[in-house]
């Protein structure tokens, strides 16, 4: 384990690399990186621990600040191949099963819990993040003490990746195992007819946006999709549908609208252009516990990088369910009931 050292947002950030051995899927040691966000010396006795989706990694500060302010440490994890963690020779974001993500997951929430005192830990995910912990928090959920006895207090997602979009044709069973048949025998094999920069034009600040990221680490069009990936991400899709526990309350935020669109205009910067917000509705039942759904209006996939007004009324509900998930915990204390 190496220290902390700077980290690329500037002051106030600093990185710390988790090693992880050698990959699973070939690729060499492979490792990911844990980002804390620490205006002053003494953190906070709470944190929240934030991971990113794909073609992604943790650039917003402006949401660091936000839980600051709450009284929240903050802390964000690059998932192997990700972001800051990905190395030279490594493919973009791949992984051949989900489950890999459980050593930096496990690695993340120890160092974190260790830099807060023991303190309870908020999960916040975005679109495929939104997929990979309520996954893992299942499995967190069967071992002894389950979430809550680990140190999780509950988790907001933000535009979570519930199924796979486009028509139910995709969705079908032989599309099902046509994936499933390829993503194994073929897995780094690309996914003809992508490149689309639609989403990509709507956030940064070099085109139609107002966000500043590194193109190197989130381009334009997205980074390939692998049929090994695609078929990860199908088997966790049909753990969600089969139903989870995850132990713990979450919100879930997300656009009221879809749009999709074949190139940059207007309408996709008040709409998700990435995923079908029906689908998130429809599956969001499938987290278990307390759940609590919040469409915004005028959001963006990404809701935290939506335009002023959105963002200001995502934040709000943030803000109202962090006070209602701190009643609720002094409820159970009080009373001794399990969280």
């Amino acid at each position: 384990m190496t220290t902390w050292a700077p980290d690329v947002l500037g002051d106030g950030y600093q990185q710390l690399t988790i090693p992880l051995g050698t990959d699973p899927d070939g690729e060499g040691e492979v490792a990911a990186t844990l980002v804390r966000y620490q205006p002053s010396p003494t953190p906070e006795p709470r944190a929240v621990l934030y991971v990113h989706g794909f073609t992604d990694y943790f650039f917003q500060q402006h949401l660091a600040e936000h839980f600051a302010e709450q009284g929240y440490s903050f802390f964000a994890l690059d998932l192997r191949k990700c972001g800051r963690s990905r190395r030279p020779g490594q493919t973009p974001h791949f992984v051949t099963d989900l489950t890999l993500y459980d050593a930096e997951l496990d690695e993340a929430l120890r160092l974190v819990r260790e830099q807060v005192g023991g303190g309870e830990v908020l999960l916040v995910a975005h679109s495929t993040g939104g997929l990979i912990l309520p996954l893992w928090l299942d499995r967190l959920e069967r071992k002894p003490g389950g979430s809550a006895g680990a140190g999780v207090s509950g988790l907001i997602l933000n535009s979570p990746w519930f199924d796979l979009q486009g028509p139910a044709l995709l969705r079908a069973a032989g599309t099902s195992a046509a994936i499933d048949a390829l993503g194994r025998v073929s897995s780094k094999t690309t996914i003809p007819g992508q490149k689309l920069d639609t989403y990509g034009s709507s956030l940064h600040v070099g085109s139609n946006g107002e966000w500043e990221y590194d193109l190197e680490w989130k381009p334009l069009t997205g980074f390939p999709i692998r049929f090994g990936w695609l078929r990860a991400i199908r088997r966790g899709h049909a753990d969600l549908h089969h139903g989870l526990d995850i132990g713990v309350p979450s919100l879930i935020l997300r656009s009221k609208r879809t749009v999709f669109a074949s190139r940059y205009n207007p309408t996709v910067d008040a709409a998700d252009a990435v995923l079908d917000v029906d689908q998130i509705a429809r599956w969001a039942g499938c987290l278990g516990n307390r759940t609590t759904i919040v469409p915004i209006e005028g959001a963006r996939h990404d809701v935290f990088l939506s335009t002023a007004k959105p963002l200001a009324e995502a934040f709000h509900e943030v803000d109202l369910w962090l006070a209602w998930l701190d009643a609720h915990h002094l409820d159970d204390r009080q009373t001794g009931a399990p969280a």
